[in-house]
């Protein structure tokens, strides 16, 4: 199945067990987004950050990546530190954050049940990451966030998760083809309970975006 765009449409029927469960939080929450999460991206992104799912009181409410929960004060925090975002991040989408070169997106649009998609999910939600990627003509690095996203962009990209094994801090060239070089940075996802039991800290995570934000200044040459 090839994806008719970068983005699931607002009820998407793809996966029957996210959609019954996303009905299920309208009926508690009707203020929420509640509905697949699309891409945040801005202009000319050189660098695409890969999450696991929406948070259910993350994205899945405010329908922004990463927006609202733990996980996306310590992205953002970063990403602002290390030039890839810029003004004030509120935790609500119309923050007026804007990013800088880099765009966010996640292996699995829809908020899963227990935070856990299946393998199915994840199958069938890769055909737009895969169309996520072919949309960025400029795109020199990409930074997996966890194990999960990992195996997905290697999966998108028709590579072998054999030969690109995840490990945090770990680079792996995707592509390199006329001058052009696409790499992969894996970092553990900056989930609060990773922070919490020392998994990650914030000083690791600014060393995985520090690497990211050097690829993508480099003077390589970009597709056409």
């Amino acid at each position: 199945m090839v994806a008719a765009s970068a983005d699931p449409l607002p009820e998407c029927q793809l996966c029957p067990r996210l959609v019954a469960f996303r009905e299920d939080i309208r009926v508690e929450h009707d203020d929420w987004h509640n509905a697949p999460v699309t891409n945040f991206s801005g202009t000319d992104a050189r660098l695409l950050i890969v999450g696991l799912a929406p948070g259910l009181r993350g994205a899945n409410r405010t329908g922004r990546p990463f927006t609202g929960d733990f996980a996306g004060d310590l992205l953002y925090e970063t990403l602002l530190a290390c030039g890839l975002a810029e003004g004030t991040y509120a935790q609500h989408a119309d923050d007026g954050l804007r990013l800088v070169g880099c765009a966010i997106t996640n292996a699995v649009r829809c908020v899963p049940p227990q935070n856990k998609p299946t393998p199915a999910e994840i199958t069938t939600c890769r055909s737009f990451l895969e169309a996520t990627i072919k949309s960025l003509p400029n795109l020199l690095a990409i930074v997996a966030l966890g194990r999960i996203a990992h195996e997905s962009i290697v999966r998108a990209l028709g590579r072998k998760l054999a030969d690109l094994p995840f490990a945090h801090g770990r680079e792996h060239v995707l592509a390199e083809t006329g001058g052009f070089r696409l790499t992969l940075i894996d970092s553990y996802h900056c989930s609060r309970y990773n922070t919490n039991t020392g998994v990650l800290t914030a000083a690791m995570f600014h060393e995985v975006f520090a690497k990211a934000q050097q690829h993508i200044s480099l003077t390589s040459p970009r597709r056409s």
